[in-house]
């Protein structure tokens, strides 16, 4: 159920309504990534690869802070929040790999 607003509030209801629904697409691209991430764990468990692959970490934490930057976005804030992701997913596959 929606709450009331108070007054001085109002005007950021359209904000928060878009940063809600950007939220949600977010959400919906961590579950393809994570989708994609099971795949992963199967072919490193097949092919006998370890879960941390630093190079990889490093190309994508690049990638990310260039891509980031082109958008207006700081690249610090992308780095961390990659960084955050990525080990997130490496200790999930870690678990897995055993």
């Amino acid at each position: 159920m929606a709450r009331l607003l108070p007054e001085n509030e109002r005007a950021l209801a359209p904000f928060r309504a878009e940063i809600d629904a950007l939220d949600a697409q977010m959400v919906e691209l961590l579950a393809r990534r994570f989708e994609v991430v099971k795949h992963v764990i199967a072919v490193k468990k097949a092919e006998g690869l370890a879960a941390l692959l630093p190079e990889r970490v490093e190309d994508v934490v690049e990638k990310v802070s260039a891509a980031a930057e082109t958008k207006g976005v700081p690249p610090e804030l992308a780095e961390k929040l990659w960084r955050v992701l990525i080990q997130w997913v490496v200790d999930y596959e870690n678990e897995r790999l055993g």
